[in-house]
């Protein structure tokens, strides 16, 4: 049982937290500005060993969900990337506005919309998502996910060397290392396959930026509502080409007889794409960044998997050797941010 003391603190703190809570609810709604909510009271130590475990699931699940996206987006082959993306902006809208009226975020969505300078952020973002998006969406259904895959391990390192280009930060040996590597993969590829790999390029680089826009956001925008804001800046885009399509009679809801699985799948874009950023969102507020920044390598290593024993995708002696050279970088900023963790002073917990 516990002391009356230690149950004052709690109930006392619990009201405390939904006082703060509600004040910044009111704020945020009569001042227009949005800010991160206040946390809620410490909890004990016992409590955080479980919350950590329940982001690390949550994180883990959504990469792995990522990872297995070939296998739905093959599926969608006969719409064209188009008017995939077309179905995926606008049903993901119509989902995040579904969430936000169960969730009651109106407030909230509301305050970011009519912030101009989030608002264009975010339109910025969005365009830089769909942009990752089609591109994905082509590579896959044109049987390039190998070369998909190649792009999202190129990623962290692209962001790694935007860092240093963009923000002047200052690169560690390890890190100009694995950046160098890469880049002489992407070399080697272009030297004995003749071509650009530009489905790898084009992902690593449109989703290197956007991680950059999207810091300028930082907390003051959840997922839920950055999503939303984003899907409604290119809504018009993807309905004005659904409606070309639609006015030439080429939608899959025109064709006969209807394709009714096929229309499904495409209705399903918006739930399908929501779902894993809505445990990333909850999950990364709950483990330690270094754990989000290892474990979104298991994305591109199932997506590898997949084109190679599952979808029997043609990988070129040139393109085994610029894997190599990748995993090899990959590697090495791997071993980099593990030392980085061990080296920082953990933190000691006492009894309350």
């Amino acid at each position: 049982m516990t002391p009356p003391d230690r149950a004052g603190r709690t109930n006392r703190a619990g009201r405390v937290g939904r006082t703060n809570r509600t004040d910044w609810a009111t704020r945020s709604h009569r001042t227009g500005r949005v800010s991160a909510p206040p946390p809620d009271p410490a909890p004990g130590p016992g409590h955080h060993a479980t919350t950590t475990r329940t982001g690390a699931a949550l994180v883990l699940g959504c990469y792995v969900l990522w990872g297995f996206f070939p296998l739905y987006f093959r599926l969608l082959s006969a719409a064209g990337s188009l008017e995939v993306i077309g179905n995926r902006v606008v049903w993901t809208l119509a989902t995040c506005l579904v969430l936000t009226a169960v969730r009651h975020r109106w407030r909230v969505l509301w305050s970011v919309a009519s912030t101009p300078g989030l608002l264009g952020t975010l339109a910025v973002s969005g365009a830089l998502v769909s942009l990752n998006w089609l591109v994905y969406v082509y590579g896959v259904t044109t049987g390039r996910t190998a070369d998909a895959a190649l792009g999202y391990f190129i990623n962290p390192l692209a962001t790694v060397a935007l860092a240093a280009l963009v923000l002047g930060e200052r690169l560690r040996r390890a890190q100009v290392v694995a950046v160098g590597l890469a880049a002489a993969g992407v070399v080697v590829l272009v030297v004995l396959q003749g071509s650009l790999p530009w489905i790898s390029l084009a992902l690593a680089l449109s989703f290197s930026l956007y991680g950059l826009v999207k810091k300028q956001v930082g907390t003051r925008v959840d997922a839920l509502t950055g999503v939303a804001v984003e899907t409604a800046a290119m809504s018009p885009l993807a309905l004005a080409y659904l409606g070309w399509l639609a006015a030439h009679e080429s939608l899959v809801v025109q064709a006969s007889p209807l394709p009714l699985p096929l229309v499904v799948l495409l209705v399903a874009a918006g739930p399908v794409t929501a779902l894993p950023l809505l445990l990333f969102a909850a999950g990364t507020r709950q483990v330690p960044l270094s754990l989000v920044g290892l474990s979104q390598y298991l994305t591109p290593i199932t997506q590898f998997l997949l084109a190679w024993a599952v979808f029997r995708e043609d990988i070129s002696p040139a393109r085994w050797a610029a894997m190599a050279l990748v995993w090899a970088a990959v590697a090495v900023l791997v071993t980099d941010t593990v030392r980085q963790v061990a080296r920082r002073p953990r933190p000691h917990l006492t009894n309350p």
